[in-house]
Order: structure tokens, then C-alpha cells, then sequence
């Protein structure tokens, strides 16, 4: 759909927010309690499906977690996929606000004509903080801060009876994600660094390239580095099938590291670590 015809659908009404909501693209007045929220971000979804907020839209065209699937009911409009927005669908909709994240952030001006927009994003380098800014931003706008501030308070102390059980074991780990046979490292200042910085779990080698798509590697990348712990992320299950990561992980090159022979290889939640980050 052309990016030209939604306009003839725009509504024509100027929103007068009562909140600034300062975000990674700039400032947006908001309206508290905004109505018809439209959401491009699924760990944004979660957050609001723990704070009891309502939306009306998401982009359904991509994967929906399935811990979210209530989401694929009729009564929640899609609002196309992540990376291609349907704007006349989101127009027809008239959100009083719009929640986007890093993957849409080229197209904020695009959505900021419909209705007011905002981006939250996370920072690789600072995971919790960024995240619990985020939390704190939605509960303020939908006026559910003691909930929010009640959620990060149980999930800091989940993280640190956590880190408790990891200090001090001298168990060292590589993050792995699998993509159609690829192979890519994350270390502790990636996406997925949380479990190095926040979980306490030390990385097995701290020179890993940070990049969104992380460190290309071998097997033999694996091996030599010899992992006592070795977390694998399959996005190929949420994103483009593939060559399942169990049988391509464990193969004689891996089966000679630590992890391997302690049984310390663990498939974490493509939907969570992948699709809902932030979540």
C-alpha cells in the first residue's frame, strides 16, 4: 500500500497531550490514558498486557509470541508487520498514541502524521536500566506506576537470587544464535549481554564483537573456546525455519567442549529473547 494513500484517511484532530514523553527520537505530547494504542513492539505488549492496558492494534503479519496469542483475536486489528506498517489500517483506528521500537524507528515521521508516536528502545549496554525507563514511561502514561514500580521491584529480586546462584561457580558461557546453519556470538555488551552483566554468568571469551547481528563463528570457534556453559537462541523457530538448532549445535566439534559433556547445553525461548525483548 502506498505510503501516500493512507493520508486520505488521516484524521483531521490535533492532539493536546498532557504529558511529554521524552524518547530515542526526540519528545511527543501524549494524552494520559490514551485511547486506541496501536503497538509495534512486542515486548512492549507484554509490558502493557502485565500493566492490564488495552490495544487495539498490532503488527500480526510477524510472528506473535505465543505467550501473547490471545493478540491473534479478531478484536485486535493488524496493523501489518514489523518492518512493513499499514498505515491506512492504523489510520482507520484513530490511535491517540502509537508505540514503536528500534526496528520501525526509520519510519517514526511516518507514523508521527497519524497520530503521536513514541519510541522505546533498549540499550545493549544497560539492559535493566533502559528496560525499568521503559516500564516506568508506560506506567506513567497510563497511570498504572505502582503496578509498574511493583513489577520491576519482584523482577530486580528475581535477578538477584539469580545472580547469587551464579557468583562464584567459575562457569564460564557463550551465547550462541543459530540462523539457517549460521552461527553468531553475543558477549556482554549484545542484546542478549543481560545474562552475562545483570545474571551474573561470566563470558567465555570478553573480546566478542558487539553488533546487532553479533560475532560471525565457527565450530571450531566453539570448541577452541571451550565453554562451560553454552546458551543457544534458535531465531530460525520464530523467524525462517530452517535447520533446528539442537541438530546443528551438537555435533562432534561441540560434543568435545565442557558444556557438552556436562550437560550444560540450554535452548533458550527464541519468542522471548528474539521477538519480545524488553518484555
Amino acid at each position: 500500500i502506498g505510503y501516500g494513500a493512507f493520508k486520505l484517511l488521516e484524521s483531521q484532530n490535533t492532539y493536546e497531550g498532557n504529558l511529554t514523553i521524552s524518547h530515542e527520537l526526540g519528545s511527543t505530547k501524549v494524552k494520559q490514558n490514551p485511547k486506541n494504542v496501536v503497538v509495534f513492539d512486542f515486548g512492549v505488549l507484554d509490558v502493557l498486557d502485565y500493566l492490564d492496558v488495552d490495544v487495539v492494534g498490532l503488527p500480526k503479519s510477524s510472528t506473535v509470541p505465543s505467550y501473547l496469542s490471545k493478540y491473534n483475536d479478531d478484536k485486535y486489528t493488524n496493523v501489518g508487520s514489523l518492518k512493513d506498517p499499514n498505515y491506512i489500517k492504523i489510520s482507520e483506528l484513530k490511535p491517540e498514541l502509537i508505540i514503536i521500537s528500534t526496528r520501525q524507528a526509520d519510519l517514526y515521521n511516518k507514523f508521527m502524521e497519524i497520530a503521536p508516536t513514541i519510541c522505546l528502545t533498549l540499550d545493549e549496554k544497560d539492559y535493566l536500566s533502559s528496560f525499568e525507563e521503559n516500564v516506568n514511561t508506560l506506567g506513567t502514561i497510563f497511570n498504572k506506576k505502582d503496578k509498574a514500580d511493583n513489577e520491576i521491584s519482584k523482577i530486580k529480586q528475581k535477578i538477584q537470587t539469580l545472580k547469587e546462584k551464579t557468583t562464584n561457580k567459575g562457569l564460564s558461557a557463550l551465547i550462541v544464535l543459530t540462523s539457517s546453519g549460521d552461527l553468531s556470538a553475543y558477549g556482554p555488551e549484545s542484546r542478549f549481554g543481560i545474562i552475562h552483566k545483570e545474571f551474573g554468568v561470566p563470558p567465555v571469551n570478553k573480546n566478542i564483537v558487539s553488533s546487532t547481528h553479533g560475532q560471525n563463528i565457527t565450530f571450531e570457534y566453539i570448541r577452541d573456546n571451550n565453554p562451560d556453559i553454552i546458551f543457544v537462541i534458535d531465531k530460525g523457530t520464530v523467524v525462517s525455519g530452517g535447520i533446528p538448532s539442537k541438530d546443528l549445535i551438537e555435533n562432534d566439534l561441540v560434543a568435545s567442549t565442557k558444556a557438552a559433556k556436562n550437560n550444560r547445553i540450554y535452548y533458550l525461548n527464541a519468542e522471548i529473547w528474539y521477538l519480545s525483548a524488553g518484555g
